[in-house]
């Protein structure tokens, strides 16, 4: 329990020494650094999950999802331990401001991964339907791009009509045939029963229109099958087309996709939508826990020591720096002294110099 408690500790930021020595700070401490600890578990695994979906493969999720979530981890700790419990509440609350915004950043980056994995099921069937309308899409467009082939129909049908229309004129004569030979009376017919001339003439009209039908059958079967021929040839080609879409079909179920499917579901039902809601202000209220438990909670005795211990700092600061202002200006005032000393010395030499220079050239002269 020992090791527990010191390690969320480390997690809070606090520093050991003084919350040692403030034994009533101790469980805020606990409690704050294992709220920074478990969210950067949570931003790991929200991470973790989003990789595995971009990229289908383990080693690199996991790998990545540890580094996210010590990232995350190591970013609250710096935010919750470099906040100061000051005497007047606006300063604290102006300082918190820019770490409140981030930590509400974090939030909803951390809480959307986390999303789509509860949302799981729903979105997978958002996707599937999204794959259907890909696919349909797809065969109207492949069908647009090939109009051979609704033109060999087109002409399979016309023969198909013109074998219809002799079987139509066949039969026709087959009933007209039937009436003359029955001695039904009609207005092509005689109306006398028996095999007479007229039934003869329909009867020759008949054998001729079946043997014309029997003909045309033939004839236009051959070119039924070389059209079939050709449409299996074109349909081939638009499935090999539709092949090579199809796996960029079958993999809409990216990071992306599945956002886009999430986007979809909210916007479709309210129950959704509020679900979604109250998930992100859980994550942002986990967030940001740590750091209204420091503007909220009142200023105690570890506060205290601490910043003792930071005025102690600048106190040993100014001292520092005004002994060393001290003897910087000492050792700066000896240089000029002697500095200039030597200078004048050196001055003098050269004017006397200078003298006898110019005493000799005048005796020389005179």
């Amino acid at each position: 329990m020992n090791q527990l408690t010191r390690f969320f500790w480390f997690c809070s930021g606090a520093n050991f020494s003084i919350l040692k020595r403030t034994p009533t700070e101790s469980n805020k401490y606990f409690g704050i650094g294992a709220t920074v600890f478990f969210t950067g578990v949570l931003a790991a695994l929200a991470a973790g999950y989003a990789l595995h979906t971009v990229f289908q493969s383990l080693l690199p999720a996991v790998l990545f999802g540890m580094l996210w979530g010590l990232m995350i981890f190591n970013l609250d700790r710096f935010i919750v331990s470099s906040m100061r419990k000051k005497e007047r509440a606006w300063a604290e609350w102006k300082l918190a401001i820019p770490r409140l915004v981030l930590a509400v950043l974090l939030a909803l980056v951390i809480s959307k991964p986390l999303e789509l994995k509860m949302f799981e099921r729903e979105i997978n069937r958002k996707l599937d339907e999204k794959k259907t309308e890909f696919i349909a899409q797809s065969k109207a467009n492949l069908a647009k791009g090939f109009p051979e082939i609704q033109e060999l129909e087109s002409r399979i049908e016309a023969l198909k009509a013109e074998v219809s229309e002799a079987e139509a004129f066949r039969d026709q004569l087959q009933k007209e045939y039937d009436a003359e030979r029955f001695g039904e009376k009609t207005s092509g017919t005689s109306g006398i029963v028996g095999l007479g001339t007229n039934a003869k003439k329909k009867e020759q009209q008949l054998d001729a229109a079946q043997l014309a039908l029997n003909t045309l059958r033939s004839r236009n079967q051959v070119r039924i099958d070389t059209l079939e021929a050709q449409i299996r040839e074109f349909m081939a080609l638009r499935q090999a087309e539709f092949e090579k879409q199809q796996p960029g079909i079958e993999g809409f179920d990216g990071l992306a996709a599945r956002m886009d499917g999430l986007s979809a579901l909210t916007s479709e039902s309210s129950a959704m939508a509020l679900a979604n809601i109250f998930i992100m202000l859980l994550f942002i209220a986990i967030e940001t826990a740590p750091i209204f438990v420091k503007l909220i909670s009142p200023r105690g005795p570890y506060d205290e020591l601490l910043e003792l211990h930071e005025e102690k700092v600048k106190l040993f600061k100014g001292e520092k720096w005004v002994i060393a202002k001290g003897e910087s200006d000492a050792r700066v005032g000896y240089f000029q002294d002697t500095h200039f000393y030597a200078t004048d010395l050196k001055k003098e030499k050269t004017n006397r110099k200078n003298r006898a220079e110019t005493d000799r050239e005048l005796a020389n002269w005179d």
